[in-house]
């Protein structure tokens, strides 16, 4: 026997929120959440008198303003797609990626070895920095480990799918 269907929910559509919907909302919501942050990051690194202070601010405001693109992008794709529409900043791509995919492959497998011996020299320095300027090397030198570790996973990412395409 078919599923009865409420005449409002047929009429004006159901009130639920899907999935897709409240995952778009939950990523606009953590999108504005980010320029709030950012911005206070901005006012504190202005205030500042301290060049280390203020530099090791400016690290986490350019995170944080990616983030917030990031964030937009994906909000983007999902909204373009609830809404049959093509949004500005929409993740579009990867699937039909055509001529120079051999070429491309070639380059990110080049770029993982590279990423991948840049951590063991990253780890090397870290040792040979120990208690240098208050270990503010160690921290400088740890958070570019895990930036090239984020790398890495990208690189291995985009490289599954440009075998897969």
């Amino acid at each position: 026997m078919a599923e009865k269907i409420p005449i409002a929910d047929y009429l004006f559509g159901s009130q639920e929120v899907s999935n897709v919907e409240r995952l778009m909302n939950e990523f606009e919501a953590h999108e504005s959440q980010e320029a709030e942050f950012v911005q206070r990051y901005k006012e504190i690194a202005e205030k500042t008198q301290d060049p280390v202070v203020k530099s090791l601010l400016q690290l986490i405001i350019v995170d944080e303003e990616k983030h917030r693109a990031i964030t937009h992008s994906m909000a983007a794709t999902l909204k373009g797609d609830l809404t049959w529409t093509k949004q500005e900043g929409a993740l579009r791509g990867l699937y039909d990626l055509g001529e120079g995919k051999g070429e491309l492959l070639k380059i990110t497998e080049d770029f993982i070895r590279v990423e991948k011996e840049g951590i063991k020299e990253y780890k090397d320095l870290t040792k040979a920095s120990a208690h240098y300027y208050r270990n503010l090397f160690v921290l400088l030198i740890q958070v570019m480990i895990r930036d090239s570790e984020k790398h890495v996973e990208i690189l291995e990412f985009l490289r599954q799918k440009l075998k897969e395409s």
